[in-house]
């Protein structure tokens, strides 16, 4: 079970629920929150992405602010990361993953991933982990959201359309990501849809 390099086919929005059936793709994104989650960037949900290849579910969570090369990743022991599986449609998680980071007597980073019908998985920050049929990885990936934030701005201040679909202003900017692979079966049993968000916490 490999996570790197994986195809992004469907995303939602951190905070709102999407229904996924394993026959459908969505997409949306989340940056640039209200003042007061920017004021603590590992609280700050960028993005969540779902999606499956055949049985296996694939989530990353990404958070923090996209920052150049060189800033270290965001990670923090006080905030809780879940992602929440709703299974019959009534918009309340029956199932969370649940992910935490700490540190060592050393300094070092690791990284805990519980929850769901999933063994825990734990270790450094950085590494593929994989207990069972669960994978979990976290650090700093290039921030895959694209958006031409120059045209954005040109398009606000001119009212008249400025994007260029050739220009990212995000791309060579990192952001800290949890990554987890796991079986479908685990969040949904026999089912076919689910809804998922993703909430942080302080601990």
């Amino acid at each position: 079970m490999t996570l790197k390099n994986l195809p992004v086919t469907a995303g939602l929005l951190a905070g709102s629920a999407l229904a996924i059936t394993l026959a459908t793709s969505s997409f949306a994104a989340d940056h640039a929150e209200a003042p007061e989650a920017t004021l603590n960037p590992p609280a700050d949900i960028a993005d969540y992405y779902a999606w499956h290849e055949g049985t296996q579910l694939n989530l990353i969570l990404t958070f923090g602010p996209a920052s150049a090369p060189g800033t270290p990743a965001a990670f923090n022991s006080n905030i809780l990361y879940t992602l929440h599986f709703d299974t019959d449609a009534d918009n309340v998680s029956d199932a969370e993953i649940y992910a935490r980071f700490a540190q060592d007597s050393a300094g070092d980073w690791g990284v805990q991933v519980t929850g769901a019908d999933t063994a825990v998985v734990s270790g450094a920050v950085d590494t593929i982990l994989t207990q069972g049929d669960t994978s979990v990885w976290a650090g700093l990936t290039d921030d895959p959201f694209f958006f031409d934030q120059t045209g954005f701005r040109e398009t606000v201040a001119t009212g008249v359309l400025a994007f260029d679909n050739t220009r990212n202003d995000f791309a060579g900017l990192n952001v800290t990501s949890i990554v987890v692979a796991l079986p479908v079966t685990s969040i949904i049993g026999d089912g076919t849809t689910f809804q998922t968000w993703a909430t942080t916490s302080t601990l």
